[in-house]
């Protein structure tokens, strides 16, 4: 759920059209890396998840993950993480069963995702299919710089484009990402322009002085621009800050 692999080829071109040679890319809500895996050079992928960021350093090493994950042993890494109780070296198995083991990637609060037929008759098989996806972008994360941090205190190299995947306003939260101020992220973002960094966020609705530089209506299993009701299509927006406002 929210995977931005689906639309990384129509806005990494408008966010990389004007990178410099040697410019850093940081990304610190890096999530699932499924745009930083498609970027070259110099990249920082940051997050907040101890867990998910474990998983992504041991990926690096050529660690590789089960391809199938019964209940019982999500039931026991979900048990582990919600009593604060697992080690240190189970940190990345805790993060890989709690985004590819549970439904709709939802880190042990969308409950397990295991075999199941689908209302098309259709057989799917999430965890193996979240695997072979994870298998593909190791290659690609290899240069990454992976770092377990707050947004806000990320040191972030003089001049590079931060892209934010934000969690989205008004709509259904990640557990770890409840209680995520906005009007706290929009000042930093404000700073950060300021201090000569590309930023751009991607969002359903951002205040006056981000400019929208891209948008498209997508399927998605969040809930449309907040609605509950609808047929869960949404308008997946880019934003940057804009240039007039931004010198204020």
């Amino acid at each position: 759920m929210g995977s931005k692999d689906r639309i990384a080829k129509y806005i990494l071109p408008v966010m990389l059209k004007n990178r410099k040679e040697g410019q850093c890319w940081a990304e610190p809500f890096v999530g699932g890396a499924n745009l930083i895996d498609k970027v070259t050079g110099k990249r920082v992928g940051s997050d907040n998840n101890k867990y998910l960021i474990a998983m992504w350093k041991k990926l690096k090493e050529d660690w590789v993950p089960p391809e199938f994950i019964t209940r019982e042993f999500y039931s026991e890494c979900r048990d582990k993480y919600n009593r604060n109780t697992a080690e240190v070296s189970e940190y990345h198995i805790i993060g890989y069963v709690g985004f590819n083991g549970s439904y709709g990637g939802r880190f042990y609060d969308g409950g397990y995702a295991g075999e199941t037929i689908t209302n098309q008759g259709k057989k799917r098989n999430y965890p193996y299919e979240a695997y072979k996806n994870v298998m593909k972008q190791i290659p690609n994360i290899k240069e990454v710089e992976f770092q377990c941090t707050d947004y806000k205190a990320l040191q972030i190299e003089e001049n590079s484009i931060i892209y934010c995947d934000i969690p989205y306003k008004n709509s259904k939260e990640y557990k770890s990402a409840k209680n995520f101020n906005h009007e706290e992220f929009y000042k930093w973002a404000r700073e950060k322009a300021k201090e000569g960094h590309t930023v751009y966020i991607s969002e359903y609705a951002m205040p006056e002085d981000f400019e929208c530089v891209w948008e498209k209506e997508v399927s998605s299993s969040l809930r449309a621009n907040g609605s509950i009701k609808g047929d869960k299509k949404s308008v997946e927006k880019l934003f940057t800050i804009n240039k007039v406002l931004k010198d204020r």
